[in-house]
């Protein structure tokens, strides 16, 4: 299969891939950024997962938990985030007339995220994520194995 693209570097140093196919209305936005639990200490695990958590709490100019309200408000689907062992990534698919809000609703998060957080944001969002972990992670399947091979590759 050959999947024709383009590939930008800008000045910031980020890189932009641009794949073009006009036979629908609509545009996917999926933003990578390079850290996940790779870039943890042992002993200090989940702070990658709890920072795709946070990136969607809010930023200074999109209030607190209305990202998702603001991109379905325009047509978005599939709003979502990861986090595996090596990135960390950020999507949504939106009607092509809407590009410009999911480019400036991501790059809000990326530039002003710290302008919004504060310790009360983060303290509850730590809760709710322990408590998921306690009551539905640790049922999901092969959960226990991923575990230990991050364990092990981050040690390496």
């Amino acid at each position: 299969m050959n999947l024709p693209f383009t590939k930008h570097t800008l000045a910031n140093g980020l890189d932009v891939i641009i794949h073009e196919d006009h036979a629908c209305p609509i545009v996917a936005v999926n933003v990578w950024y390079h850290v996940g639990s790779k870039n943890e200490r042992p002993g200090h695990t989940g702070f990658a997962h709890l920072f795709e958590h946070l990136m969607f709490q809010g930023s200074k100019h999109v209030p607190a938990d209305s990202h998702f309200r603001i991109l379905e408000a325009a047509g978005g689907t599939g709003i979502n985030g990861t986090t595996d062992f090596d990135r960390t990534n950020y999507f949504e698919t939106v009607p092509s007339s809407q590009l410009e809000l999911a480019l400036w609703i991501e790059s809000d998060r990326m530039g002003y995220l710290l302008e919004s957080m504060n310790a009360k944001t983060v303290d509850a969002l730590m809760r709710r994520l322990a408590l998921a972990l306690r009551t539905d992670g640790n049922r999901s399947p092969g959960r226990s194995v991923c575990l230990r091979i991050d364990s092990a590759i981050s040690a390496a």
